[in-house]
């Protein structure tokens, strides 16, 4: 077994079924798979649940499963750890990051926090574990509106590490947030000109945007929203077609849900490329799933300490939505 890479680089043998044989390890190994739905499409039809953040983080509490295969990049599993420290978390390969949650580190976090002692600190959720334990409360974009509303008006909050959510967020809330000079890669590179020239060849279509996008985009979009607000939008509203400026994932589950519809992906800056994919989100793979799961590797392993200190904004978190 060699996990230097980062994830379990073993032969898989010819001719066999990967999604039947993954889904009789579940139940061999008492596990549940877990995935994003910015996963690749086969990786999200063989989960158990598929979801957002949130979701996925109560679906972590909640399973009474021995083992925890997370689907999804590395805080991710982290979190799932932090709130289910008596089971396995595997990951299928520990590669997968997080542009923005690599664009908060602890060591300049915390010297930033302290020089701010009368702020209350907020961190989305897609941070490490490092960092939530420097937090006060945790949200994501689903319910970062509610945990800011459940403060006190006049409290002064550090909002990280997203400063396009928390600009979107001090616009609904009214709230003056200090904000961490942090991005997403995937939701920072969709182009507002090719957008627009999108728009010009399809009239009819509505543009819907993650509120991680950038002001331009978000000003254009008939809808703001995180990935399970996107979903619903597009499944309860009248309009046959939409540019969908999010990771691409979520047009697999559009299209599950609306087959009749037309989804089409926002593209980004690079002319080259007609949609924008996080290349961490891709890394899992159903080989490496497999893989993961014969060999029980790699596992997410925290330190009593932090799992402790990162669990209280989690579950302040999960106390408000």
């Amino acid at each position: 077994m060699n996990i230097e890479k980062g994830y379990i680089d073993a032969e898989i043998p010819d001719g066999i079924d990967l999604k039947s044989e993954i889904r009789k390890m579940c139940i061999e190994k008492n596990a549940v798979i877990l995935a994003h739905f910015y996963q690749k499409g086969d990786v999200q039809d063989i989960a158990d649940f598929v979801g957002d953040s949130l979701d996925l983080s109560r679906k972590a509490a909640e399973t009474d499963a021995d083992v925890i295969v997370f689907a999804g990049v590395k805080f991710m599993a982290e979190t799932a750890k932090v709130l289910s420290p008596e089971k396995t978390v595997l990951l299928p390969d520990l590669n997968a990051g997080c542009s923005l949650a690599d664009s908060c580190l602890p060591s300049d976090f915390k010297a930033f926090t302290e020089s701010h002692p009368d702020h209350l600190v907020i961190t989305y959720v897609n941070t490490t574990a490092a960092i939530k334990a420097l937090s006060n409360i945790c949200c994501t974009s689903t319910n970062a509106v509610a945990v800011v509303e459940s403060l006190p008006v006049d409290q002064k909050i550090i909002f990280a590490p997203d400063k396009n959510l928390g600009n979107y967020i001090n616009g609904l809330t009214g709230r003056n947030m200090l904000l961490w000079d942090g991005a997403c890669h995937v939701h920072e590179e969709f182009s507002l000109e090719r957008i627009l020239l999108m728009k010009k060849e399809f009239p009819e279509a509505k543009i819907i945007c993650h509120p991680e996008c950038q002001k331009p985009v978000q000003i254009v979009s008939d809808f703001i929203g995180s990935t399970s607000a996107l979903l619903k939008y597009v499944q309860d509203d009248a309009t046959q077609t939409y540019i969908v400026a999010t990771e691409s994932g979520i047009l697999h589950q559009m299209r599950k849900n609306v087959p009749l519809k037309m989804f089409l992906p926002a593209p980004p800056n690079d002319s080259t490329c007609a949609c924008n994919d996080c290349e961490y989100m891709k890394l899992n793979t159903l080989e490496k799933l497999y893989n993961c799961m014969k060999y029980m590797a790699p596992e997410i392993i925290l330190t009593d300490d932090l799992r402790f200190k990162a669990e209280i904004p989690i579950r302040r978190m999960l106390e408000i939505d």
